[in-house]
């Protein structure tokens, strides 16, 4: 009863229609070419949080547990040497964990601010329509208006959601490192 209802829902929304296509192509029209960048944007800062979630998640934890096989199995732990070896080990996690999460947080600024040259964009849109038609007839403006506040929406929209997860990330990241380095730190 409940997945009736819920596909009913998503039918109704659209979702499950195959217009659903046509629907995205003329918000993404409605919005003016700034969207279409920030939907670039949008795009490359997914693939890169699904990489590091990717790496997480499968090859971060062998290459710990190679770490911490290999400290368990030297006989020194105490010397200059081993603690060298030791923090080379925590180094080399903090870079791979880090890797391209500053790149994920510019892409994550990037995204208001090309919110807001689509509101640029738009107003000038509006404003050129009146310099043309020589009156303010809502009609005119309203497409330079539309083309104003969905880049900016879509912007906010995107901005908010990678912040959450780039903090997400960071924090995990931070745990994660933070977590071989007292496993190494441990006498056997």
């Amino acid at each position: 009863m409940n997945d009736l209802i819920s596909i009913s829902l998503l039918e109704s929304s659209g979702l499950l229609s195959s217009h659903w296509y046509l629907s995205l192509q003329q918000f993404m029209q409605q919005g003016g070419q700034v969207l279409w960048w920030l939907a670039a944007v949008v795009a490359v800062f997914w693939c890169l949080v699904i990489e590091r979630v990717l790496y997480i998640a499968f090859y971060f934890p062998k290459q710990r547990s190679e770490w911490i096989y290999a400290w368990q199995q030297r006989q020194d732990h105490a010397s200059w040497h081993a603690r060298a070896i030791r923090d080379s080990w925590v180094s080399q996690a903090h870079m791979a964990l880090r890797q391209n999460l500053n790149f994920i947080k510019v892409l994550v600024a990037i995204c208001p601010m090309l919110g807001l040259l689509g509101t640029v964009t738009g107003m000038i849109s509006v404003f050129d329509v009146m310099a043309n038609q020589g009156s303010s007839s809502p009609k005119l403006m309203a497409s330079g208006i539309s083309l104003a506040t969905l880049p900016t929406m879509a912007g906010m929209v995107a901005a908010l959601a990678g912040m959450f997860v780039h903090s997400r990330l960071a924090k995990k990241c931070n745990l994660l490192e933070l977590k071989l380095e007292k496993s190494l730190r441990s006498q056997r």
